[in-house]
């Protein structure tokens, strides 16, 4: 068919036109979508079986909502009996819980909180659920992460961001959302997360399941054994479990430790408790509110109450030692107990560090002489932890104990000590008053399982009276003081007398010392002379020999020069003798040569002359003029007239007159020349 067919029969095309409408309107009651990230939930509106005669979900057909769901597609519905609703898919994110409220099925019993876990497919199959005989209500079973199609007709799921369910009437929403509060303030949308380095413990209150007897606090631990499955409850995870194994509602003595646990809140709670840490110097003494009533261990000389085994009612035998313990602070209570010494002072400015002593005060004490100090003590105080449950079980705790115990009577001792003595003798006797009190008072210390290590007495105060043992210390100082200036002039009159024996001494010592001084001195000369007189012996004998000695030499010697003198003598007698021969045959060819023996003379006494005059350094000029008688004629001429005529006065034995220095100078040297001998 043509286009121009349809236009030439407008009315054909008209009625063809609307049956294809009216076809595609009964395509689309038959044919639905569904698309994938949705979920139809079915209504159907009409049946030959009639409506649901109960409950919300038609088990069997009958007209209402189905148990089945319509997932992701096109399906096939017969038009006008059934309407879809879409609901979006059920989505938990990773690390968050979702909780479920189921709309239909049986009724809750009234000691019931929540509806009792079915196994259904995480709640995506509604038949099974219901028929597995499940109930309406809060859901103990929860949803971990994951997507999930479920029927939101019978279920309503509620998780940290949104409520995912179908509505069905208004006043629901409120409901929900009241419902997703409390679980939020619970922190239930999220796992129970107990870290290591926090040191803390969970500790569990159920909120459903039978109710604890009257007697009873703390419901005990069940379930504990993974081997056994129908009691294991996985630490409170499987609810269902937990109250087949027999728990019980209420908060509970088993705890949680380090770990992560997916807990429905609305089943248990989790509180988070420290750790109770026993510190190194302490033991922790265990008293226990729940339990069995335990057998008696404290032994038959022990009248002061009860010691049980662990895990029963009452104060533990043994006490727990330094560490840290998952201890349920609820189902009893932990004293510590110090077994390192520890100090209570009886002072009321001054307390120690644990505190057991802040109540105590200075023992108020009436003395002999009717005075009335106030004595500080300290009393140091040891526990054996063997023996620290028994202390607890006698006094509840070591400050009860020492407030209505250890105060009174340490007061009452001191005061009976302050009866018996003065204020003068409690100031001065402090030493052995503490020495004895702690011999005596450690038996009474004894009687309480307690050990006295010391008392330490301090310095009495003054009590209400007001400054007496100012007045008493200021009494004592100046009778001291009066003592010891006796003391003191005593000892001063003992050094006067040892100052002069001393003197005495030193004088004596002086002498003493003169006389040893003469005496060494004696000593020394005496030894000095005798060193004297060997060394002037040694010296007589050194000369003796030397002399004796020097004597030979001088004869040896005496004896060589002799001869070597003779030698020489007679060498030069020779050599003389030979010369003088020599000479006078060269001294008679001279005369002869100079032409005879006045010119010879005259050369020789030339000569010496000559050398008389260089040897003697006299001046060749004459200082004395000297003349001839008839004053003419040379110096030498008169000279050797002067010698000539002297001479002759002399052979003559005239007198002649002295020369002058100069004169006898020059004659000495030429005499001294004319001695040598003549050349050859």
């Amino acid at each position: 068919m043509s286009l121009s067919w349809f236009a030439e029969n407008p009315g054909t095309t008209l009625l063809l036109c609307l049956g294809a409408l009216l076809l595609l309107i009964l395509l689309s009651k038959w044919i639905r979508y569904i698309p994938n990230t949705r979920v139809g939930i079915v209504e159907k509106l009409i049946s030959g079986k009639g409506s649901v005669k109960s409950g919300l979900i038609a088990l069997n057909g009958e007209a209402g909502f189905q148990p089945h769901i319509l997932r992701g597609g096109w399906h096939f519905l017969t038009p006008f009996q059934y309407r879809i609703h879409k609901t979006p898919l059920v989505t938990i994110p990773q690390g968050k819980v979702g909780y479920v409220f189921a709309r239909d099925g049986q009724s809750l019993p009234a000691t019931q909180a929540l509806a009792a876990n079915v196994r259904a497919n995480d709640f995506q199959d509604v038949a099974a659920f219901l028929q597995a005989g499940g109930q309406k209500g809060p859901q103990r079973l929860i949803l971990r992460e994951g997507t999930y199609a479920i029927n939101l007709v019978q279920f309503v799921v509620l998780t940290e961001d949104q409520l995912f369910y179908l509505p069905l009437d208004r006043s629901e929403q409120d409901t929900f959302q009241k419902m997703s509060a409390v679980i939020a303030e619970r922190g239930g949308y999220r796992p129970v997360v107990i870290k290591g380095a926090d040191d803390v413990i969970g500790v569990i209150t159920v909120h459903d399941g039978p109710s604890l007897a009257a007697d009873e606090i703390i419901a005990p631990t069940v379930g504990s054994d993974p081997n056994d499955a129908p009691t294991y409850h996985n630490n409170f995870q499987d609810p269902d479990k937990f109250l087949k194994a027999g728990g019980q509602r209420g908060r509970q003595l088993q705890v949680l430790v380090e770990g992560t646990y997916y807990i429905n809140r609305l089943f248990a709670t989790v509180e988070a408790v420290p750790k109770t840490i026993v510190e190194v110097g302490t033991v922790g003494v265990v008293v226990s509110y729940t339990g069995s009533e335990g057998k008696d261990l404290s032994g038959d000389d022990y009248k002061h109450g009860e010691l049980v085994a662990v895990g029963t009612r009452g104060v533990w035998s043994e006490p727990l030692l330094p560490g840290k313990y998952a201890f349920n602070t609820y189902a009893g209570k932990v004293v510590m107990v110090p077994t390192t010494n520890f100090i209570l002072k009886w002072s009321q400015s001054d307390v120690g560090v644990h505190r057991y002593d802040e109540n105590l005060t200075e023992v108020s004490l009436i003395t002999k002489d009717a005075f009335e100090p106030s004595l500080p003590l300290s009393v140091v105080v040891h526990i054996d932890y063997q023996k620290a449950p028994l202390v607890i079980q006698r006094f509840g705790d070591i400050k009860r104990l020492v407030e209505q115990t250890l105060d009174p009577m340490v007061s009452a001792y001191f005061k009976n000590v302050g009866q018996t003595r003065t204020l003068i003798q409690l100031l001065q006797d402090r030493s052995a008053i503490q020495d004895q009190s702690s011999v005596q008072m450690k038996a009474k210390f004894e009687q309480y399982n307690l050990e006295l290590q010391e008392v330490l007495i301090g310095t009495p105060t003054s009590g209400q009276q007001g400054g007496q043992i100012e007045q008493i210390l200021i009494q004592l100082r100046s009778r001291q003081i009066a003592e010891e200036q006796v003391e003191t002039y005593t000892r001063q009159e003992k050094a006067a007398i040892q100052e002069r024996q001393l003197r005495e001494a030193e004088a004596k010592a002086k002498q003493q010392t003169l006389l040893t001084e003469s005496d060494i001195a004696i000593t020394v000369q005496s030894n000095q002379g005798k060193a004297d007189y060997a060394r002037a012996q040694q010296e007589a004998n050194r000369i003796q020999t030397l002399a004796t000695a020097e004597a030979e030499k001088v004869r040896i010697m005496g004896e060589g020069e002799g001869k070597r003198i003779k030698a020489i003598a007679e060498g030069e007698a020779e050599k003389a003798a030979r010369v003088g021969i020599a000479q006078a045959m060269a001294i008679e060819e001279q005369v002869r040569a100079y032409g005879g023996p006045n010119f010879q003379l005259v050369q020789q006494v030339m000569n010496r002359f000559a050398e008389a005059i260089e040897q003697s350094k006299v001046d060749v000029v004459p200082k004395i003029q000297m003349a001839g008688s008839n004053g003419s004629g040379s110096f030498i001429e008169s000279l050797l007239g002067l010698m000539l005529s002297q001479k002759a006065g002399e052979l003559a034995g005239v007198a002649v007159a002295p020369a002058s220095p100069e004169a006898e100078a020059l004659k000495a040297a030429l005499k001294q020349s004319l001695l040598k001998k003549p050349e050859a």
